[in-house]
């Protein structure tokens, strides 16, 4: 029985990893590149007026990434926005192997293509070390989300970190993948 390997990973160990090696002119193939988790982000500061909000931010989470969401907590109390430590404001998610490597294919290919007024992502934000970090306005992008049942647009903020030394390679490797940059 052969396993099942998603369209981008598929991509990257059979063109753009061989691209790579001759383009920059590494020594080893590990040297190479390459995706290595993607962090899914949402902060919900309604959350502390309104707990539905935030169990809503999680099951949103849950259904783009296909994996369990993280509650995250406020690291420290600030007064004007009547946020205490401890408060629980957010969730995340982590994925690393085949389901980010599935994440990545449905970001690039289905729902960046549903942004209104889409001209291309940011190059420039990157952070110096190779990740790259995006926002994304409203969740409703991903197909997974059902229109009629969210409580409101939200929004997510996704990290790609990857092994890349500089930010031209990671650029560059992404660039490869699909990503699809300004001009």
């Amino acid at each position: 029985m052969e396993q099942y390997v998603p369209n981008v990973k598929r991509l990257y160990k059979d063109q753009v990893a061989k691209e790579l090696f001759e383009e920059f002119g590494y020594k080893s193939v590990m040297e190479i590149p390459r995706v290595e988790k993607v962090s899914i982000n949402a902060g919900v500061g309604d959350a502390i007026q309104n707990k539905k909000f935030l169990e809503s931010a999680i099951k949103e989470i849950e259904l783009i990434s296909g994996q369990h969401a993280v509650k995250t907590k406020a690291r420290k109390s600030i007064s004007n926005f009547k946020l205490r430590e401890g408060q629980e404001i957010g969730a995340k998610v982590t994925l690393r192997g085949n389901q980010m490597w599935e994440f990545l294919d449905r970001l690039m290919n289905v729902a960046i293509a549903r942004i209104k007024d889409f001209r291309g992502i940011n190059p420039n934000s990157f952070d110096g070390h190779g990740n790259f970090s995006m926002g994304i306005t409203e969740q409703i992008i991903f197909p997974e989300i059902d229109y009629d049942k969210i409580e409101r647009i939200s929004g997510l903020n996704i990290a790609i970190v990857t092994t890349a030394k500089t930010d031209q390679e990671a650029r560059v490797l992404l660039k490869k993948l699909g990503m699809p940059f300004k001009k």
